[in-house]
């Protein structure tokens, strides 16, 4: 404390390991696009990016194909041609981590690349849009922050609802952002309860990305930050230090109290106290 008049206050944001959770009642067609949008747009490389998906089996059929559909479709070069969805990673140690998580899905018994899972550095840094499909529930990329265009899925069995939603809330260190799909109230109203320590902003039948800075507070919670950035009195409060004022208007004059009263006919302070017959 020789360093500072008072204690030091900080607002702090570090990451994040991002979800989707489906329920069966989802709409695919959103969802779909919720998933490509909040996974590869920017490359993934935005730390409210989508990058981990939890799909019931009865809808995994279904969105599967589209999303793999749509996926096939995604372009990618130069940022200033606007035709492209995604251009080129920031550097070459982005893009040798990113891959390194890719080959890790390649070589492991524990998951399939559906979609994607190539680069190319030889002009620019340059990572397809990757979806993998995770037969474990704690399979590294379903883990671990990427900061890439990978997005990981894991199917569920409907059985294992709410076993699930425990496995979204605590396998990573992480709260940052996540959203939960579904077109009933009464469980969305259910997963937003039981996922309430999951992220700190929070979305409903939307992509879990596009807070606005200034407007939203963003930080997460947990090991992603202190979740009242700039965009609420939230962070007006982080800043300022709470006094509290007791103003007495009929301050005491003797310093015993009422209980203290006793029938050896003394005094207490400066108080004659009588003795109470009961």
């Amino acid at each position: 404390m020789g360093t500072y008049r008072s204690y030091p206050r900080l607002v702090g944001e570090t990451g994040g390991k991002d979800f989707v959770f489906a329920d069966e009642t989802a709409d695919v067609q959103a969802l779909t696009t919720a998933l490509i949008r909040g996974s590869f747009e920017f490359q993934g490389q935005k730390c409210s990016a989508a990058s981990r998906a939890y799909v019931p089996s009865s809808l995994w059929e279904e969105l599967e194909p589209l999303l793999v559909k749509e996926m096939e479709t995604i372009k990618m070069g130069p940022v200033d041609h606007f035709e492209n969805f995604m251009g080129a990673v920031i550097d070459d140690k982005s893009y040798d981590n990113i891959m390194d998580y890719i080959e890790h899905a390649h070589q492991s018994p524990n998951a399939d690349i559906i979609s994607g899972g190539h680069g190319d550095k030889s002009e620019g840094y340059f990572v397809e849009p990757t979806l993998i499909l995770a037969k474990t529930p704690d399979f590294k990329t379903m883990t671990e922050e990427i900061f890439g265009p990978v997005l990981t899925v894991y199917v569920y069995e409907l059985e294992d609802f709410d076993k699930t939603l425990d496995l979204c809330d605590t396998s990573t260190v992480y709260a940052l952002t996540g959203a939960i799909f579904s077109s009933d109230r009464d469980r969305i109203q259910y997963m937003t309860q039981r996922l309430c320590h999951a992220a700190g902003n929070f979305y409903i039948n939307d992509k879990p990305t596009g807070a606005v800075v200034g407007q939203q507070p963003f930080g997460g919670s947990r090991a992603s930050g202190t979740n009242d950035k700039a965009g609420s009195l939230l962070n007006l409060l982080r800043w300022v230090s709470p006094r509290t004022i007791k103003e007495n208007h009929c301050p005491p004059t003797a310093y015993a109290y009422g209980n203290m009263a006793s029938c050896d006919g003394k005094k207490h302070g400066a108080y004659d106290l009588e003795c109470i017959q009961l």
